[in-house]
């Protein structure tokens, strides 16, 4: 099986340079017998940087580079010679990527596209014996070492940015929907789970205006509990402004998979259910009359809704109208 283009989840192991020790030496020339000390100081270690790329969408290029170890600084010369700098590394992530330490604990998020952080931290040069002569000490021979750099084990995790994200189950129509109104081009199947990776696509909207929409893959009942593909993605939900709840006009109750879909995100998260929230019933061509009586029935309360078919166009537009109403609110 072929491996996906789509990583959002990496361990990787950083080191920064350690800095150069510091120059202990004495001048010494022809007509000066007493040069006194002249030492330069040792040049700083290479720190490691994290950088948000918005050119970037997935962690891929991280996958099999599991080591980042940046440039010592070079030892201070005499003449009061500094060392060279050690050179700096750094790492090229997506926007919404979040940095974890080893305890998994949050470092910090780059949520800005060219935003960056420093992850490891140079070890600081030592001073040469230049820096410590004094009247009473004339010949210092002491100079500082070099101070060690930062290292260990960090987790990086990207969570999509997007306007709009679609939540559903398996095969409700979520990647038909963002063919439909984006140039995206999701697999598209009669079977449940052909979404495996996030997709994002820009929905045009009127006057020159538009909007970010993210598939995410299909959620099941017990998702947060690590059952389906849901727990792997719904990360990536927490970072959409607008929550689209796509449930089928095949299901039965409305209310009853609104509220599933509803419950899983709950326990994964409850800062989600303060999100907006809009409802689209999708695959309307399939409903006669005597289903959309029941569809309407089983509607849940306080959450608009827009009854769309994406293979007739039907309520499409309005559902853009619906959209971008709860992302201005």
């Amino acid at each position: 099986m072929a491996e996906s283009n789509f990583i959002d989840y990496v361990r990787i192991f950083c080191a920064s340079g350690h800095g150069g020790a510091g120059s202990s030496h004495l001048h010494r020339a022809k007509y000066i017998p007493k040069g006194g000390p002249d030492g330069g100081d040792g040049g700083r270690g290479g720190h490691i940087i994290v950088r948000a790329n918005p050119q970037f969408w997935t962690l891929i290029h991280l996958r099999y580079r599991k080591v980042l170890r940046a440039e010592n600084g070079s030892p201070g010369g005499d003449s009061l010679k500094k060392g060279k700098q050690g050179e700096d590394i750094t790492i090229e992530v997506p926007v919404g990527t979040v940095v974890k330490d080893e305890a998994e604990r949050v470092l910090f998020e780059l949520v800005e596209p060219g935003e960056e952080r420093i992850l490891c931290q140079g070890g600081r040069g030592g001073l040469g014996n230049n820096n410590f002569k004094s009247a009473t000490n004339q010949t210092p021979l002491y100079a500082q070492p070099g101070q060690e750099g930062q290292e260990g084990w960090f987790t990086l995790e990207l969570k999509l940015l997007a306007d709009v994200g679609l939540v559903g189950f398996p095969n409700a129509g979520k990647s038909t929907l963002l063919a439909t109104i984006t140039s995206a081009k999701p697999k598209i199947a009669g079977y449940a789970f052909t979404t495996l990776e996030p997709n994002l696509g820009i929905v045009s909207y009127r006057d020159f205006k538009s909007f970010v929409m993210a598939d995410i893959p299909g959620i099941i009942e017990g998702a947060h509990e690590g059952k389906g593909l849901g727990l792997r993605f719904l990360r990536h939900i927490e970072r959409n402004s607008v929550l689209l709840f796509m449930v089928s006009a095949e299901q039965e109750s409305i209310s009853k998979g609104y509220h599933v879909l509803l419950r899983e995100l709950e326990e994964y998260n409850p800062e989600l259910l303060a999100k907006d929230r809009v409802l689209a019933v999708t695959k309307c061509d399939l409903a006669d009359d005597q289903a959309r009586k029941r569809i309407k029935r089983t509607l849940p309360y306080n959450i608009p809704y827009v009854l769309i078919s994406s293979l007739t166009g039907e309520g499409i537009e309005t559902l853009k109208d619906v959209l971008w109403d709860a992302l201005n609110n």
